[in-house]
């Protein structure tokens, strides 16, 4: 092969590349327009506001400059690199947001257990003998129904948020009284039953059920009980209390149901 040939070669060559880089490069134009639609709404979102001000202020600024730019012949390059910038600000936010709103929830959590933790030390009464029989009183006054499976308590539907599995406040009342009756019959066993109404679809309620279950399992352990004395079963919308043709009785049929086993720690059969 010739010179001259050889040099067309390389100069067709290179001409190739610049080509093939140029499409690789992303176009100024939508890369303005995702990285606005990124600011847009860590923008509007008021815990990023909250948590990331910083952060929000930085993608703003970026993404102003690459607006200015995008008015300039020949700043395609400058453009789509500010509107990165924008995007990896508005990114940042969300994720430092994110943190921040995790960290709030854990603080909450902790100031809530050892709120229901003092509680239970301040509900003690002055003997033993004594707490247990008004332990054995209130658990008694609850709402509770002696079956085949044993002694149940019921726990509504009002203590959890619709569709939630996580327990209301309201019923720490009631499982604190749960608490001091087990701690003072330390071979009692319970049985925590999840059910659902027939709205949704069946792995879905079975999910729900056994969530709420554990839900309220999980603050007796919280608070001492040991887990080898819980067990934990979810029926989904299987074994209603009432008809699911009204929302009354779709309500009575949302329901945990808290199973004691007898004095030897004996419980009844499953369902």
């Amino acid at each position: 092969m010739s010179p001259l040939i050889r040099g067309l070669s390389c100069v067709l060559l290179l001409g190739s590349a610049a080509l093939g880089g140029c499409a690789s490069q992303p176009n100024s134009e939508q890369a303005l327009q995702l990285a606005s639609n990124d600011f847009q709404k860590v923008k509007e979102d008021t815990n990023v506001l909250r948590f990331a001000p910083k952060d929000i202020i930085r993608a703003g600024e970026s993404l102003a400059r690459a607006d200015r730019l995008s008015s300039y012949w020949g700043s395609g390059a400058d453009v789509v690199h500010y509107a990165y910038l924008s995007q990896r600000y508005s990114a940042i936010a969300r994720e430092h947001t994110e943190q921040a709103l995790n960290a709030e929830r854990g603080v909450k959590l902790e100031l809530e257990r050892q709120r229901l933790q003092l509680a239970l030390r301040e509900n003690k009464l002055a003997s033993v003998q004594q707490q247990g029989k008004w332990l054995e009183q209130q658990i008694a006054s609850l709402t509770t129904t002696q079956t085949d499976r044993g002694l149940v308590m019921t726990l509504g539907d009002v203590l959890f948020d619709t569709g939630e599995a996580e327990l209301e406040n309201s019923a720490n009342r009631t499982v604190l009284k749960i608490v001091q009756f087990l701690q003072l019959n330390p071979k009692r066993t319970v049985r925590i039953e999840g059910y659902t109404d027939n709205t949704g679809g069946e792995q879905e309620n079975l999910k729900l059920s056994r969530d709420r279950a554990q839900s309220v399992a999980d603050v007796l352990m919280d608070l001492g009980i040991d887990e080898q004395r819980i067990e934990v079963q979810g029926y989904g919308d299987q074994y209603p209390v009432e008809a699911n043709a009204s929302e009354r009785g779709r309500a009575q049929n949302r329901r945990v149901e808290i199973v004691f086993s007898d004095e030897k720690g004996q419980l009844g059969a499953a369902r």
